[in-house]
């Protein structure tokens, strides 16, 4: 691995020309590549190697997460949701406070668990969905297949029309370096959209060798102002992606407005459940419930700039919270918490 990861990076310093180039990743497992390999400081001076919204918990509002509890404080409920998703913060609350003060909080590692749940349980579950494409239709299979008491809060986002917000955004990005596990699903044509935009595109797995080799391709294909999509995770990700999978979230979901951490509303990203499937979907099976949401600023994230990082726009160490008030133990932000975070990465790996 080490005499790989040498010549790869003789081979990017040897094509870099000077120039400054500017690449963002948009995946949390790739960041903690990244981190846990120190491959920036491998990278020639002018390489800047940028962390992007690839983190599916740090993205999601504190707005959901109020509705969630909103929903917890005032239905006897099951509410299932991923250990992650459990642990961020809105002022003082988590949904694993709830869980101390008596609320059934359950944490599972996929949706089949929350099914399980439903069929041994005459209380309504409530499954807090949150992924991108790589989740849903994992989702959307359970919601064409369930018991009648399991129902879905889905706060998930489609990540490709996303990136068309990132390009647009506040940075200038030279190159992207796709999300493997995303990718797996769309496939290599979901990316075509955004050729007119000139900025090459390289879809990555997840060694060191593979970031690596991602980030040379991008390199080269900047300077040769060729606004190529590289495919470097062959062994995983096909042209047109799985297609049975965009079938099946396609037959359950469609798009809607989504809001993001960080980024705002983004047209198209937001995950509806469609009207023929309105049974399952939690926020109109308990429309009544969230009559009266309104939903409130947290006073302790005043000085938290998660989203900043999500947008690429800092690093964790620029903000003055990142391990002094905001540790692993005692998470402010999302980015903190999930291990998919650039916070917790960097805390995690001691980057910075």
């Amino acid at each position: 691995m080490a005499e790989d990861i040498g010549r790869l990076t003789r081979k990017i310093e040897e094509i870099s020309e000077g120039r400054e180039i500017t690449l963002m990743h948009l995946c949390g497992t790739h960041e903690d590549t990244i981190s846990k390999y120190n491959l920036r400081s491998l990278m020639p001076e002018n390489v800047k190697l940028l962390s992007g919204p690839g983190c599916p918990v740090c993205i999601i509002p504190d707005t959901d997460l109020q509705k969630v509890f909103h929903l917890i404080e005032r239905k006897d409920v099951v509410l299932a949701t991923f250990g992650d998703m459990a642990r961020v913060p809105f002022e003082d609350r988590s949904l694993f406070y709830y869980r101390s003060r008596g609320k059934d909080v359950r944490v599972v590692y996929s949706v089949f668990d929350a099914v399980e749940i439903a069929e041994k349980t005459d209380k309504d579950v409530v499954f807090f969905g949150i992924g991108f494409e790589t989740t849903m239709p994992s989702i959307a299979v359970a919601i064409k297949d369930s018991p009648e008491n399991f129902y879905v809060y889905s706060a998930h986002r489609y990540f490709i029309p996303a990136m068309e917000a990132i390009i647009k955004g506040e940075l200038r990005i030279d190159g992207f370096i796709c999300p493997g596990h995303v990718s797996t699903i769309v496939g290599v044509k979901a990316y075509e959209r955004f050729l007119k935009y000139g900025i090459p595109m390289a879809i990555a797995g997840f060694e060191p060798q593979d970031v690596l080799l991602a980030t040379y391709m991008l390199v080269k294909a900047i300077n040769e102002g060729k606004p190529w999509i590289y495919n470097e995770y062959t062994r995983a990700v096909r042209y047109e992606g799985n297609v049975n999978a965009q079938r099946v979230m396609s037959e359950v979901f469609e798009a809607d407005d989504g809001e993001w951490r960080g980024l705002g509303i983004i047209p198209e990203t937001g995950v509806r459940i469609r009207k023929e499937f309105e049974d399952k979907d939690a926020e109109r099976v308990f429309e009544d419930v969230f009559e009266d949401f309104v939903p409130k600023e947290d006073k302790r994230k005043k000085h938290c700039r998660c989203g900043e990082v999500l947008k690429g726009l800092i690093t964790p160490k620029d903000c003055r919270l990142f391990m002094t008030a905001c540790t692993p133990r005692n998470p402010i932000g999302p980015c903190m918490v999930s291990f998919e975070g650039t916070c917790a990465i960097w805390a995690k790996y001691g980057v910075g």
